[in-house]
């Protein structure tokens, strides 16, 4: 095997692929810029999205407690949320988007609650839905507020102690670094994202040496050269290998870049919200 053989094709296939264009593209253009999209830009885009559906009053439906004058004042109160008329075809509405969700009330919802009977309020959501999960989570807020404060109400007035109910609690802490768990995170996430830029670096400049080779007319003339043709697959993969490892490089680089500018953009929107609050 001569060394010597395998070098020239893997220089002339280097300068072949850094004069054109695509291949420049796929290995240099594509991990510098995709990472700051994936990271800084999605990351921008999703707590925007949140935002303005966090922001928005949803629509919501309540269905029965014509008998239960108590806890309809109640709902009717709320100002985070939009109450419209009842309807029958509430499902149809809701997977429509026309509104986010549906409670439905028991009947004689006050008088049992009243008396301490057991129940069950239906919460109707389209499930992955974003808006519609926020509605559903407002609406089960009010419901666990009510609970918890009847519960409160019956201990008093039975002249029972609260921790009846609760009669020890759960806490869970972190004992690892908050370097460790940032770690761990993206230690499951980073590498799926570069063998993907890896694959897509070196994608191009392998088709272009195989089969680019065969479209151009030029296969013919290399096969006929004087060096083996172990000597040409050899030195085609070290060209490939080249653009794989560079492209996971410059990946790399990109997305500790990338992860610094948006730690550093996490934290401004932090203080802000603090200054904001004080």
């Amino acid at each position: 095997m001569s060394l010597r053989n395998i070098g020239i094709v893997y220089r002339k296939e280097l300068i072949d692929s850094l004069r054109d264009r695509r291949t420049v593209i796929s290995m240099i253009a594509v991990p510098l810029l995709l990472m700051p999209l994936l990271t800084i830009g999605m990351g921008v885009l999703s707590a925007k999205l949140v935002g303005q559906a966090m922001e928005e009053i949803p629509r919501v439906m309540i269905l029965g407690g014509e008998d239960s004058p108590k806890v309809r004042a109640e709902l009717d109160r709320l100002k985070d949320v939009q109450i419209v008329p009842a309807k029958p075809d509430y499902a149809e509405e809701i997977s429509n988007k026309q509104i986010r969700a549906a409670a439905e009330i028991p009947e004689g919802f006050d008088a049992k609650l009243a008396a301490g009977e057991a129940m069950t309020v239906k919460i109707y959501i389209y499930e992955g839905e974003m808006k519609s999960g926020f509605g559903a989570d407002r609406l089960q807020k009010f419901f666990r507020d009510l609970r918890d404060r009847t519960i409160h109400e019956q201990l008093v007035a039975r002249q029972l102690p609260e921790s009846l109910v609760r009669p020890f609690g759960i806490e869970q802490k972190n004992v690892a670094p908050a370097e460790k768990v940032g770690g761990a995170v993206l230690g499951g996430l980073v590498p799926y994202f570069v063998i993907l830029l890896c694959l897509t670096g070196a994608m191009y400049p392998a088709m272009d040496l195989t089969a680019g080779e065969k479209e151009r007319g030029t296969i013919e003339t290399i096969l006929c050269s004087p060096i083996s043709r172990t000597h040409l697959v050899l030195g085609k993969f070290l060209m490939v290998l080249t653009a794989s490892v560079a492209t996971a490089v410059l990946s790399i680089t990109s997305m500790a870049v990338s992860f610094g500018v948006g730690k550093k953009m996490l934290l401004g929107v932090a203080h802000g919200a603090a200054d904001a609050a004080l």
